[in-house]
């Protein structure tokens, strides 16, 4: 029975194993200095890079943070903390249903509430639809970490004269800092290769972004449109970009084991 769950578990990790492989031996070869510092060239041309997309996809990612990740964080710790009622469970199963719509249909959201209005692609457009997208995972993780922290930590707390929002604040959110934390990078790991949302919303640019009410390059959209072309080196740019995603989104979760692991906690990292 050992080597039947071993197995299983091999089975388990063996796709993940394949993909990285595969994107590796198609990717390795198309990245060099000018993929990370030079534009894309115009059709038809070969060479170039995908410096305005690598710029544009840490600048979506840095302000869907900035609006999502603070909202998660807030509705998780009411719902764990201050939720009673109605409300709170109203407000639990519309974050439960937000988790499962896809992401496209956030992008058409967003699109309709955001694009029409502007009357333009942005990057602001896209920065809000990773955000909604963000939200639902970073409110149930704060939400189910809270939950683990022992009553009896509020209450010793509460006993010395400690305001509620105090505890709540400097005491409870910091016993769960490494869970919500998690939360957060698996939120961060989740958009950084959305692209529906993206064409629907941010577009793409194959210049310099000139500000968050312009349209804006990315990687996963970059991706997609090279994928989709006749050209033979975009094939290759598209295969070397996905291999960098790839490496980005590892790389996130890598840190975040790092950072949370006992080791780091003790010596002072985490």
């Amino acid at each position: 029975m050992q080597g039947v769950l071993i197995g299983a578990g091999v089975l388990a990790v063996l796709p993940l194993l394949s993909v990285f492989l595969y994107v590796l031996q198609k990717g390795l070869g198309g990245v060099n200095f000018a993929f990370f510092t030079a534009l894309p060239k115009p059709v038809g041309e070969e060479g170039g890079g995908m410096a305005n997309a690598l710029w544009g996809s840490l600048t979506l990612l840095g302000m869907a943070s900035l609006i999502g990740i603070p909202w998660g964080i807030a509705a998780g710790v009411y719902l764990a903390d201050y939720g009673r009622g109605k409300f709170a469970r109203v407000t639990r199963f519309v974050t439960d249903v937000l988790a499962s719509i896809p992401s496209i249909i956030i992008g058409l959201f967003i699109y309709g509430l955001v694009v029409v209005a502007m009357k333009r692609f942005s990057a602001l457009a896209g920065a809000l639809a990773l955000a909604v997208i963000m939200v639902p995972i970073v409110t149930r993780t704060t939400e189910e970490v809270i939950r683990l922290i022992p009553a009896h930590i509020r209450e010793a707390g509460l006993a010395l004269g400690i305001p509620r929002w105090k505890v709540t604040i400097f005491i409870v959110m910091r016993g769960a800092l490494g869970g919500m934390t998690t939360g957060v990078m698996l939120a961060i790991a989740r958009v950084a290769g959305e692209t529906a949302p993206l064409l629907l919303t941010a577009f793409s640019n194959r210049f310099w972004n000139r500000g968050i009410d312009q349209p804006i390059a990315s990687l996963p959209v970059q991706i997609y449109n090279y994928a989709v072309s006749p050209y033979d080196d975009w094939h290759r740019q598209a295969w070397a970009a996905a291999l960098v995603l790839v490496a980005l989104v590892f790389a996130l979760n890598v840190a975040t084991r790092w950072i949370l692991s006992p080791t780091a906690v003790k010596t002072g990292r985490g």
